[in-house]
């Protein structure tokens, strides 16, 4: 039978397994034909071999079949004799009762054998006869029960089954007629050696048409993700602890349940350590020593290792790993020169086993051996394998110089995460250490910058190895980590004795700060300054003019910053401190196209961006790539900008930037947003939250996502992860980059809502605060985005206060905003035909220019909302209706090919108010967007009227018309010749259609949407 399941420890969301369960459910399926199926299961271990078939057995009871479940059960060699069949029986009889014993009639004696319930078995009959008459009545009495149901039976752990079972089971696998039955059995893989009874049996059913084989993989990083994600009831958990609990794990999802349980701070539960000590201690006793031996020599272990550690005459020694591997305990390595263990787990919980005067013994042993023949192991292992096992021996003096030579080699190769690791021991033996060991290290391998001990000073060798540790977490990404170590650092400076280390740790201390939410850095930036000043040219000094630069290009790009970055490169270049001329370099190029030297000021960027790859320059490799393919989706150039992210992610993975690869994937969802590719901006939104170490580019990711949501309709969505981003971004480091369009996607989900004087708030609150350079892209569709409000809630009494003082401002603002790419341009004639919109005056031209400059940038969603405009301008002037129709066909193509909805359905409702068809005269379509062009597949015909959008009859426009001019029942009332109760019922009932929740909001979705006509000249024709 089936044990109670611990629920703490298993996720209540089923994850993966989806093809597994679709095979079992389409078994299942194909015997409402009368022909029984057979499915067997294989896995690993604590591979989710129960749970699939627990999830497989709830929905064939949905599905109104029966179910019984067996399991076989070791003793000895083999189990017990049909327990799993008797047990499927058993169950059977419960569930059916008085119907099973109808079936059993006249064969209750023979049947008895398997279901003692029946009574009492009757005489024996020959051994042949009767096994073959006992498997024969099994199969009637399941074929009975099944004729008027559907039966599902299953049967766990086959590995145990004894051979009547077994061979019971083969039976019913060949010579079950017609039945409406299904029979699921699971075995463990891994304990199927190659004399295992079970084989054969296997050898016989796949040779049966019949039956089919499913083998369970182990999961992947994103299975183990969503079942931790499940078991914890989070939505997202920590990656740290993903990646830790995926290593150890493996992959199966017993130990990922058992792990995420114990936290990442424990070790293995007791339970799970027992189940894995089993096979071990069943061992002879030379043969598990040699495994406890192998567990501290890591993952894997060579052979000649093992053996200069295990210190066993040669015989012996392969004795006793015939028979670890036999037991299936060790497994060869791939090349053949040692051996692993099965699992990773059963090597960490036999560690765990070892007393610690053992583990310090064998790890002594293990250093000693390397020591006297390097050759033991590769040399690309040497290091780290050295260090971990002076560190587990716990010989401090061979242990801090083995760390630190094993941390310089991680870095050489890349492994930040690593050399973090090794640098934490190192900070941790060093307490213990002796000067004379401590005096003896070599000095560390440092950012060109920090100037490096070469004295015989103690505590300026202990500031060297904190600034090591703060360089390896800022690459890995452990930004909370290098906070923490720059603070210790910075109270054992003194800053007037050491300066320019003291200026070092400033300068990264800021950007911690910046890049963790947790303050704009400038303060720190500001001391750093103070005291490289008045001091000679060096590399710190250069380093803390770049990082001010860098400060100014996000925060307040001007010609300050400019100078400041011009500084930096030639300060940099004359103390010969590459890295800081290449980073000022970078800057430099951004702010020059901020300034109007567009062409180069990217030459600029993409000469230093070429070099910093060339010269392998990691400390700024991680914002080469991200702030050109930034700067070429500012310009416009999205294609461009999408192969400059291309080549950063190669980069970044070759040289293990992780975070880096989240930021690139940021850039590269905001540039095929821009482009229309909006569904392959979701998945790099994706990987921007799945690889983000940081805040901020979780919270790019976040807002990318809410502004994709806002052009499909979804405004929950979009109101949620505007809310994400905010929490993401934080309070503490306004960046213009950042806030303005937080601003403009938080105004138009307010405006969605039918909330225009909300909408206004934060425009006023965006418009107070400014457009600094290197934020027109955004202060752009800001006020597109403001002016729409205005233009769409024109004429609504509500809104007429304060509304031409925030016109006026958007002019201002407009007027500065400069228009030196056409990309801006395009904006700039967007935002002046909607001014004249606003004010009333709305002007075709005006929109044939802005279609004409979005024609010549691919900017798709944005040239079909200029093609509706200037349709429905022309409409209402009643000029050039076929060129309408036309404009009206591409904007609702785009639409729909893009899935913006909102859109579609304003072009659609106009086109219905028009009697306008959306077709493309000549196309027969509605044209891909892009530059009308193209063909397609015209989209489907609107409603005629949008008032049957929404079910309203012709009484309830002409009531909601006086609505939106912000009449009362009873003014309605008199003006309609109605009875005011009428006119109340009236308005409810446009309420409950239009899913508003007042008068005032159905009177802005009336405007928005052009239900009625706007409230000017027309609207008072229009109502009397």
């Amino acid at each position: 039978m089936l044990g109670l399941v611990d629920m703490t420890r298993v996720s209540p969301v089923f994850v993966g397994r989806g093809d597994e369960l679709t095979a079992l459910t389409g078994a299942l399926a194909r015997t409402a034909t009368g022909e029984p199926q057979a499915v067997v299961v294989a896995g690993e271990a604590g591979v989710g071999k129960t749970r699939l078939l627990e999830e497989f057995l709830a929905a064939a009871r949905a599905a109104g079949a029966v179910t019984a479940v067996g399991g076989c059960v070791e003793i000895g060699a083999e189990g017990l004799p049909f327990a799993p069949v008797s047990t499927v029986l058993r169950s059977l009889h419960r569930g059916l009762g008085a119907e099973l014993t109808a079936a059993a009639a006249g064969q209750e004696g023979e049947l008895a054998r398997l279901l003692p319930e029946l009574g009492e078995p009757t005489r024996e009959w020959h051994e042949e006869d009767g096994r073959a008459r006992l498997f024969e009545l099994t199969a009637r009495l399941l074929e009975s029960l099944s004729r008027d149901r559907t039966l599902v039976l299953a049967v766990e752990d086959l590995h145990w089954a004894d051979r009547s079972t077994r061979e019971l089971l083969a039976y019913l696998f060949r010579s079950l007629g017609r039945a409406r039955l299904v029979v699921v059995a699971t075995y463990r893989s891994d304990d199927i050696h190659r004399r295992h009874p079970l084989r054969p049996f296997l050898a016989e059913l796949d040779r049966l048409r019949t039956v089919r084989r499913i083998e369970l993989p182990r999961f992947g990083r994103e299975e183990v993700r969503a079942q931790m994600a499940g078991i914890q009831g989070v939505e997202e958990p920590e990656h740290e602890l993903v990646e830790q609990i995926f290593e150890r794990s493996e992959g199966i999802p017993f130990f990922v349940e058992e792990l995420t349980v114990a936290g990442s701070s424990c070790g293995i539960s007791d339970s799970l350590r027992d189940l894995l000590l089993v096979r071990v201690e069943a061992l002879p006793e030379t043969a598990e020593q040699v495994v406890r031996t192998a567990a501290e020599g890591g993952s894997a272990v060579e052979h000649t290792l093992l053996a200069a550690v295990a210190r066993l005459p040669e015989n012996e020694l392969i004795e006793a790993l015939r028979a670890a591997v036999g037991a299936n305990v060790l497994t060869p390595t791939q090349d053949g020169d040692g051996y692993r263990f099965r699992h990773a787990l059963v090597r960490e919980a036999v560690s765990e086993d070892l007393l610690p005067g053992e583990r310090v013994t064998l790890n002594r042993r293990y250093a000693q051996a390397l020591e006297n023949d390097p050759g033991l192991v590769r040399t690309d292992e040497r290091a780290a394998r050295l260090a971990s096992h002076w560190y587990a021996a716990r010989d401090v003096a061979k242990a801090l110089p083995a760390v630190l030579a094993a941390a310089v080699a991680a870095r050489r190769r890349y492994a930040y995460a690593e050399q973090l690791r090794l640098l934490d021991r190192a900070l941790e033996l060093w307490e213990d250490a002796s000067s004379e060991t401590r005096l003896a290290l070599p000095v560390l391998e440092h950012a060109e910058v920090y100037p490096a001990c070469e004295c015989g000073d103690e505590e300026l060798r202990y500031l060297d190895l904190l600034a090591e540790t703060v360089t390896a977490a800022r690459l890995s990404g452990e930004r909370k980590r290098a906070q923490v170590v720059v603070k210790q650092a910075l109270r054992l400076l003194d800053e007037e004795k050491e300066p320019l280390r003291a200026a070092w740790f400033w300068t990264w201390r800021s950007k911690v700060a910046e890049t963790s939410s947790q303050g704009d850095g400038w303060a720190e930036l500001a001391r750093a300054q103070e005291l490289v000043r008045g001091l000679p040219p060096s590399p710190v000094h250069a380093e803390v003019l770049a990082f001010a630069a860098a400060w100014g290009a996000v925060h307040e790009p001007g010609p300050e910053a400019l100078t400041t970055a011009r500084r930096a490169v030639e300060l940099a270049a004359l103390v010969g401190a590459g890295s800081t001329e290449l980073h000022a370099r970078l800057t430099l190029g951004r702010l020059r196209v901020s300034a109007g030297d567009v062409t180069g000021g990217l030459a600029e960027m993409a000469s230093a961006v070429r070099r910093v790859v060339e010269q392998g320059e990691v400390s700024v490799m991680g914002r080469c790539h991200v702030n050109l393919s930034d700067t070429l989706e500012e310009v416009g150039r999205s294609a461009q900008a999408l192969e400059v992210v291309a080549e950063g992610l190669r980069v970044a993975h070759r040289f293990g930037l992780r975070d880096t690869r989240a930021w690139l994937h940021g850039n590269q969802a905001e540039s095929l947003t821009a482009l229309g590719r909006w569904t392959e901006a979701d998945a790099a939104l994706a990987a921007t939250g799945r690889l983000a170490y940081g805040a901020k580019p979780r919270g790019a990711a976040a807002l990318g996502a809410a502004h994709l949501a806002l052009r499909r309709g979804d405004v929950d969505l979009a109101a949620r992860k505007l809310a994400e981003a905010w929490s993401h971004y934080g309070t503490h480091d306004p960046q213009p980059q950042y806030v303005i369009p937080l601003a403009r996607v938080g105004l138009e989900i307010e405006a969605a809502r039918g909330r225009p004087l909300e909408a206004r708030r934060i425009l006023a609150e965006a418009l107070e605060r400014g457009f600094p350079l290197s934020t027109e892209r955004y202060a752009w569709q800001l006020l597109y985005a403001g002016l729409s409000v205005e233009a769409d809630t024109r004429g609504l009494p509500a809104a007429e206060e304060g509304r031409a003082r925030v016109m006026a401002r958007i002019r201002r603002a407009a007027r500065r905003l400069p228009r030196l790419v056409p990309v801006w341009a395009a904006y700039g004639l967007l935002v002046d035909a909607e001014l004249l919109r606003a004010e009333g005056r709305d002007d075709p031209d005006r929109w044939a220019e802005a279609v004409a400059a979005f024609e010549r940038v691919e900017r798709p969603y944005r040239l079909a909302q200029a093609r509706y405009r200037w349709a429905e301008a022309l409409l209402d002037q009643g000029r050039e209706r076929e060129r309408a129709a036309e404009l009206l066909a591409l904007a609702y193509g785009t639409a729909l090919r893009l899935g913006a909805v909102p859109l579609g359905e304003r072009i659609g409702q106009l086109a219905g108010r028009a009697r306008v068809p959306l077709k493309a005269p000549g196309t027969g379509g509605c044209g891909s967007g892009g530059n009308g062009r193209g063909g397609g597949t015209a989209p489907p015909e609107p409603p005629a009227d949008p008032v049957e959008s929404f079910g309203l009859t012709r009484r309830e426009r002409d009531v909601l018309r006086l609505v939106a001019a912000g009449r009362s029942n009873r003014q309605i009332a008199e003006e309609l010749f109605i009875s005011p109760k009428t006119a109340s019922v009236h308005v409810s009932n446009i309420l409950a259609k239009l899913e508003v929740s007042g008068r005032g909001e159905a009177a802005a979705m009336a405007h928005r949407l052009r239900l009625v006509e706007p409230v000017g000249e027309a609207g008072r024709a229009a109502v009397g």
